[in-house]
């Protein structure tokens, strides 16, 4: 999905605690010690790299990488298109909470996520609780470019799936804001997007470090 466009290559994923330009880093021994069972769990709308850019991460870290929507599939024994044309929104959307929070349960891991999952305030409580949320943010053209290429989306089944998208992402955005980091996700090699993700979990778990004991 994602395509060169000059950008140098991602440093290595091993790498020992430093300064750099964009703040402290930690090992990658250091973060997964920090991370203890908690998920690193990618959000955001359709399009946006979860799967990809999440799988990549995930060999980085040497963590198991997780689709919630390949769970579901499962589970249900039935396609995401399927459950919505048999059960509707409103059942997938239900099944989906139940999956996430099972899933969250299984950790360490990197957990990509529906682009409606994190709508869900039960959801958030529940990534907040058991994991770390980045945001893959990406832009009306991008999510675009990219959805054209599959036909099984089925919020986008549509007579105007531009308008539709707009839509998702005028709703959405200001949810997915709330995730603990943001990442720009954008026409780069998957790794520059992956060592982003993982630079911006170390800035979480550093701060966390940082933050007043509660008494």
């Amino acid at each position: 999905m994602m395509t060169d466009n000059q950008i140098l290559p991602a440093e290595p994923a091993a790498q020992e605690t430093g300064d750099r330009a964009d703040g402290p880093r930690l090992s990658r021994a250091e973060l997964l010690e920090r991370l203890g069972t908690r998920s690193i769990v990618l959000v955001g709308i359709m399009g946006c790299g979860k799967s990809t850019v999440g799988r990549r991460l995930a060999q980085r870290l040497n963590l198991r990488f997780v689709d919630a929507d390949t769970e579901i599939q499962e589970a249900a024994n039935m396609t995401i298109q399927e459950i919505f044309a048999a059960h509707g929104e409103a059942y997938f959307r239900s099944g989906e909470e139940r999956v996430i929070a099972r899933l969250l349960q299984e950790g360490p891991q990197v957990l990509a996520t529906g682009g409606g999952a994190f709508m869900s305030g039960a959801t958030r409580d529940a990534i907040a609780e058991n994991g770390i949320s980045v945001w893959l943010n990406a832009d009306f053209d991008t999510v675009m470019a990219r959805v054209r290429k599959r036909s099984n989306r089925p919020l986008l089944q549509t007579p105007d799936p531009e308008g539709t998208m707009r839509e998702l992402m005028a709703k959405r955005y200001p949810v997915y804001a709330r995730a603990d980091a943001e990442v720009h996700s954008r026409d780069v090699p998957h790794e520059t997007v992956a060592e982003e993700i993982q630079a911006a979990v170390e800035q979480v778990l550093l701060a966390e470090s940082l933050a007043p004991a509660e008494s």
